[in-house]
């Protein structure tokens, strides 16, 4: 599998991807594919935080970390991790978020946060945001949460 940043050329295929990739989820609302154009324009994005998971030249999966302020600091938002739904299970979330990781431990960044599944990103050492006075601002179930990785340092 090769992880490397996205290019203009794979945006049709990371749209479809994501489609796909969010089509049966229970928490989609069936716009995520167009939140990551939104989120490319924006002035938070940051194109090497931008990557896609390639196996035999087909991209199957993808992750974008932008740019959020948490109280003072500007630090990174996972949003989305999308994985073609016939490999899902098999390790290329998991490699997609310790590339990025890695990556935004290279740039100087913190810590991250998510908005997801506890039982997924719990496994991937994010703990829940709540621990570090950090709550979501809109209202969300209680099966979906905000959650906080540390990048570089402990997280008090």
């Amino acid at each position: 599998m090769l992880i490397r940043p996205e290019t203009p050329k794979d945006y049709e295929q990371i749209y479809q991807l994501i489609k796909s990739a969010f089509a049966n989820s229970e928490h989609s609302d069936g716009t995520e594919q167009d939140l990551v154009e939104r989120l490319r324009r924006s002035s938070s994005f940051i194109p090497e935080l931008a990557l896609v998971a390639e196996i035999k030249g087909e991209i199957v999966g993808y992750i974008l970390f932008t740019q959020v302020r948490i109280g003072e600091n500007i630090e990174l938002s996972l949003a989305p991790l999308a994985v073609l739904p016939s490999i899902q299970k098999q390790g290329v979330g998991k490699a997609l978020i310790k590339q990025g990781h890695e990556i935004a431990k290279q740039l100087e960044y913190h810590y991250a946060i998510v908005l997801g599944n506890p039982d997924y990103y719990g496994k991937l050492g994010y703990q829940p945001a709540r621990q570090f006075q950090i709550t979501a601002p809109f209202e969300i179930d209680d099966t979906f949460s905000w959650y906080l990785s540390s990048i570089r340092r402990k997280i008090t």
